[in-house]
């Protein structure tokens, strides 16, 4: 189907019906057992992380003492909120964008492999609404992503380690409350910084009619950005890397709040975003559909 044959089919498409698709988008979409994979694998890293520094402290040494390991694990002994911190620190390099860029990566190219991406332009979407309702099914599998994370470190540093007030990066008390709006406010950081790889998994998936090269290309994409983010010739590159200020996060853990990384890694995903999403945009609505 063309756009030239498409325009000739354009009515006007309720709120109601809008809000359909993106339910029915994301119902498709959780119920999928990769996708429940995906949440399970992410569920289980907290799991990891909490029994392993359980049982490396179990002599009363203190985790990570010779300064490797994610940020903040050398504090989850002393308070179990550390664990939230320190299993987003440790998914969202890898787990958490692998993740996000599988379920973008399928969105377009796994219906057009499937033979249903031509049934559904019949619908009245139109290509704009369908390939919105598609980018927004992937931003909100961002967010339930993250806080799957945050959920199960939260639970398993409740049950492996004392809670309480926390101590910050700068050295100040907060209370334990004020440290659960932290935490809280921190997983919508970590979600929002994915939101740029889900623009770019989107894009992909716009260019082939195969989900597993659409995935495997965006995954590998990932890969290959955050190998370049660490090689030290490229510096001058590094800050437009969409991975370069993801772990900015940690800086809400400071007192007085350091907001200069956390605004760089905001404004650099929404341009992602912009970008990736206007080029998927263009070629989606170009491109012929025959399957």
């Amino acid at each position: 189907m063309s756009r030239a044959e498409a325009a000739g089919t354009v009515r006007p498409v309720s709120p109601l019906w809008t809000f359909g698709l993106l339910r029915s988008e994301l119902t498709t979409t959780f119920r999928r057992w990769r996708t429940l994979a995906l949440l399970a694998v992410l569920a289980g890293v907290p799991v990891l992380v909490g029994i392993a520094v359980k049982i490396e402290t179990g002599d009363g040494s203190s985790p990570g003492g010779g300064g490797g390991g994610p940020a903040f694990i050398s504090q989850i002994t002393n308070n179990g909120l550390f664990l939230v911190f320190t299993a987003l620190a440790a998914t969202l390099p890898f787990f958490l964008p692998m993740a996000i860029g599988v379920v973008a990566g399928d969105s377009i190219a796994g219906e057009a492999n499937a033979g249903t991406l031509r049934y559904l332009l019949v619908a009245p979407a139109g290509r704009s609404r369908l390939l919105l309702t598609k980018y927004a099914t992937v931003v909100i599998f961002c967010l339930a992503a993250t806080l799957v994370v945050a959920v199960s470190a939260l639970t398993v540093g409740a049950l492996l380690f004392p809670l309480g007030d926390l101590t910050t990066i700068s050295g100040t008390q907060i209370s334990f409350a004020e440290g659960l709006g932290r935490a809280l406010l921190i997983a919508l950081v970590v979600a929002a910084s994915l939101i740029g790889v889900a623009a770019l998994g989107l894009f992909v998936s716009t260019l082939t009619g195969s989900g597993i090269a659409a995935m495997a290309t965006t995954v590998g994409l990932l890969i290959t950005v955050q190998i370049l983010d660490q090689i030290p010739q490229l510096h001058a590159l590094q800050p437009y890397f969409f991975s370069h200020y993801w772990l900015s996060f940690a800086d809400l853990m400071r007192e007085p709040v350091y907001w200069d990384d956390l605004a760089k890694n905001l404004g650099l995903q929404a341009l992602y975003a912009g970008v990736f999403g206007s080029a998927a945009w263009a070629r989606f609505t170009a491109k012929d559909i025959t399957a």
